[in-house]
């Protein structure tokens, strides 16, 4: 995601910009890893692979505001500016989404259920009334002259800002699915949508299956009312793409513009199939160990420790051993 860097990594990719391309098919779909755990470590050993965008989940782990500005300043700058970071707030708060923003990240919103909780996002999240925004400038974030360097010189430093980061909402209810349309027709502002299906059938009362959806005749009818609201609005589709084949997830990517497919909770996962691997593969121990005698088995010499190394002892009387000339019992 070099192209769409900012002239400065403490600034927000043209996050924006590249979901739209994506969309547009003017660039492949943005490929992502989920960061479940809240792990400064992590995140810097995984930056440099150069996934296109990370989430960082702040809504269910024990993050906090400084774990979360690290994992974000370290996606980017290891990444050399290859990674976008996308940060779940946790649910709506004000300031929580301005402490995403000022980290250089874009957003993740969860739980968008009415156009008057969409509205509230936009204003947390854009500067300058004309963008519906009431978020406070932060006086040191940038320096000055260094930077602050505008990507759009035509524009000024908070309209880039405001052009720059990306706000993907998530829609987790059949009320939210009913009520995209509005939200979408409200809120332009808003870049993409994740329909979060574990949350969503849920809350329908149906088995969670994962998030991997369903067969019910009412899960489907939500589903084809969230495509068809999505298509009326032209706007990018985001979603995970798990699975245990390449045609599964395929088919989960599917008209998607932003595409989970790789998760650390997930990779830890493997770490169980390995243990178990041992318990089936390694042997027991011959029993008796190696040095005992089985009745009637010939002796061999046995081997002493003297003073750190390991000696032949020679045979003295039965049930002991000779070490540097002298009997001593074995």
């Amino acid at each position: 995601m070099l192209d769409y860097a900012a002239p400065s990594l403490f600034q927000p990719h043209r996050a924006r910009q590249a979901l739209r391309d994506a969309h547009e098919g003017k660039i492949s779909p943005l490929v992502g890893i989920y960061f479940g755990l809240s792990s400064i470590p992590m995140a810097r050993h995984i930056a440099p692979f150069g996934f296109d965008v990370a989430w960082v989940d702040w809504e269910h782990s024990s993050c906090n505001v400084e774990t979360m500005t690290t994992m974000v300043h370290e996606l980017i700058f290891m990444s050399s500016g290859r990674t976008i970071p996308f940060v779940r707030v946790p649910g709506h708060d004000h300031a929580s989404i301005g402490y995403a923003l000022d980290a250089g990240a874009s957003l993740i919103v969860p739980q968008v259920d009415t156009v008057a909780q969409a509205r509230h996002v936009i204003s947390a999240a854009k500067f300058g009334s004309r963008s519906g925004g009431t978020r406070s400038a932060p006086p040191f974030r940038l320096i000055p002259g260094l930077t602050d360097i505008p990507a759009n010189p035509a524009l000024t430093l908070h309209e880039n800002l405001n052009a720059q980061a990306a706000i993907i909402i998530q829609v987790e209810t059949l009320a939210a699915i009913h009520n995209l349309d509005a939200i979408l027709a409200a809120c332009p502002q808003i870049d993409a949508v994740w329909l979060g299906s574990l949350d969503a059938r849920v809350s329908m009362n149906l088995p969670g299956n994962g998030g991997m959806g369903g067969e019910e005749p009412e899960w489907l009818d939500a589903l084809a009312l969230y495509n068809a609201t999505m298509k009326k609005h032209n706007k990018p589709r985001a979603g995970f793409a798990f699975g245990p084949t390449r045609e599964v997830k395929r088919e989960m990517a599917r008209g998607k513009s932003f595409v989970v497919t790789s998760a650390d909770v997930l990779a830890f996962v493997a770490l169980g199939r390995e243990l178990e691997e041992g318990r089936e593969v390694f042997e027991k121990n011959a029993f008796p160990p190696v040095g005992i005698r089985e009745p009637g088995e010939e002796k061999e010499k046995e081997v002493v420790v003297v003073n750190g190394h390991a000696k032949k002892a020679e045979k003295a009387e039965e049930g002991f051993v000779a070490v540097n000339g002298v009997g001593k019992a074995a």
